[in-house]
């Protein structure tokens, strides 16, 4: 697949200068396609449509709810028009297994599409309350205006409409930026807007690098930043935020806790484990990959998980049959390899895994890997590794168990692992993090899903989504 134009504006037009971002197969390093990269200039025509579109007398935000939700239903049709064609590019680009990204990328965008559009059709728009001490105050919400939106690779199209489908429910326009490691599929996504009629320039795709991000979080025509990647990341895109006091919302890095709890039966719940720990190559943000073990079931427990990734079928990410694909690039391999290093360095025990899987020379393949005798202050246990490596940590009582979840610079997800689902909930809602799941963990895309700590700040999903891109106008009447 190449593109040798840029969607802004509702058109497909040439780039502004020469440079191509390469998609490389993370199964075998052969190239797939190449689009535009695109450059400042670039950026400003995108901001400029987008501007414009949201500025218009009779543009998207003057809309009816019930106008927008027809038109992202027509949005999600030509999506899912498109499911096994984006679910193919994802997984060829990202080394997702195609079942995963049949699943999510597939499926998760035209969910989200409807399920905004019905609840955007249900908010008032207005409403009028009783003033204290006197008076009435008429309450209307307005969209926060042209949307920055920089997606990371790892679930490209799933999280790209964490941002999309909020936004263009409350009646905002937005520039994306998709990673430069995942842009085959913002080409076919760019199809199903054009397709779907949405206007011109509500929809503006401009693939490029950190420095493209940049100068799109920090552009005077945005009006909101919505960014998801690395906490490093994160931080930058908050700084530029801040400097022009802009509103922003992160969902960056995690390394979250698995506490596994005396009565937990593992083996009832074994699929559960695996999509908490090891969904999508461990490239996660809030897979539970910090095992955390009572000493009584300790050996048990490591077993288990030894198990389960030493099983755990390792090939091509197009292969139905592969539970773990290869990591996104070279790059990426490296350092989760390197990561691998530092536990056997500190100290802590291998028990599968460790290198790359015979057998596999083409790609970016790392054995699903455990490490059992994990300190939880060593580094592997601290840091987001973002590839398929768990670690088992003993505890003595759920006191110490809930002090080492705890014990993070992280609080994006988690989960606890019981028989008793009302005991298990009382021990979650002892964990400082934004979501915990119990006995499994997915994303529920009607509720709140955020972080703490350095996992970000602010909410998507459910309606507290829709109000992140929402402002607030009181009229008052004495």
């Amino acid at each position: 697949m190449d593109s040798r134009h840029l969607f802004i504006g509702g058109r497909w037009v040439p780039a502004s200068g020469d440079r191509v971002i390469n998609a490389v197969s993370a199964s075998t390093g052969d190239h797939l396609g190449a689009v535009p990269a695109g450059s400042r200039d670039d950026i400003d025509r995108a901001v400029g449509a987008a501007r414009a579109a949201f500025d218009a007398p009779a543009g998207w935000a003057s809309w009816s709810t019930a106008r927008r939700a027809d038109a992202m239903i027509r949005l999600a049709a030509a999506l899912e028009a498109r499911q096994g064609a984006t679910a193919d590019a994802v997984s060829a680009q990202n080394g997702m297994p195609i079942t995963v990204s049949r699943s999510f990328e597939g499926v998760v965008p035209p969910a989200l599409l409807r399920y905004y559009a019905a609840l955007a059709d249900s908010v008032p728009r207005e409403e009028v309350r009783t003033g204290l001490p006197r008076g009435t105050t008429l309450v209307r919400r307005e969209p926060v205006g042209v949307v920055a939106a920089v997606m990371t690779w790892n679930f490209p199209q799933t999280i790209a409409f964490f941002k999309i489908a909020p936004a263009l429910a409350a009646g905002c326009v937005l520039v994306l930026k998709p990673a430069p490691e995942t842009v085959l599929d913002s080409v076919l996504l760019a199809e199903a807007v054009e397709e779907a009629g949405i206007p011109d320039g509500v929809i503006n795709i401009v693939p490029g690098g950190r420095d493209t991000g940049a100068y799109l979080v920090s552009h005077p025509g945005v009006d909101k930043v919505s960014f998801t990647g690395s906490t490093r990341a994160g931080r930058e895109v908050a700084l530029a935020c801040a400097r022009l006091l802009r509103p922003v919302t992160l969902e960056l890095g995690g390394r979250s806790a698995a506490v596994v709890l005396e009565d937990a039966d593992l083996a009832a719940h074994a699929e559960q484990f695996f999509m908490a720990a090891l969904l999508n190559n461990g490239q996660t943000c809030f897979a539970s990959a910090r095992i955390l073990a009572p000493r009584t079931r300790y050996r048990d427990v490591v077993e288990f998980c030894t198990a389960t990734a030493r099983d755990a079928v390792v090939g091509d990410a197009l292969d139905p049959g592969t539970r773990i694909g290869p990591l996104v690039s070279r790059r990426q391999r490296e350092r989760v390899l390197g990561y691998i290093r530092t536990g056997r360095d500190e100290g802590a025990r291998l028990t599968t895994g460790g290198g790359r899987p015979p057998g596999l020379d083409r790609g970016w393949f790392v054995e699903p890997t455990v490490f059992a005798d994990v300190d939880n202050a060593s580094t592997i246990a601290q840091e987001e590794i973002f590839g398929p490596v768990l670690t088992v940590t003993p505890y003595d009582g759920e006191d110490e168990a809930v002090r080492l979840a705890n014990e993070s610079l992280y609080g994006l997800a988690g989960t606890v692992w019981t028989a008793d689902p009302e005991h298990g909930a009382r021990v979650a809602a002892r964990i400082r993090t934004g979501t915990v799941g119990l006995n499994g963990y997915l994303p529920d895309l009607t509720s709140p899903y955020g972080g703490r700590k350095d996992s970000g700040l602010g909410t998507e999903l459910g309606p507290e989504g829709l109000q992140a891109y929402q402002q607030f106008q009181s009229i008052y009447h004495p």
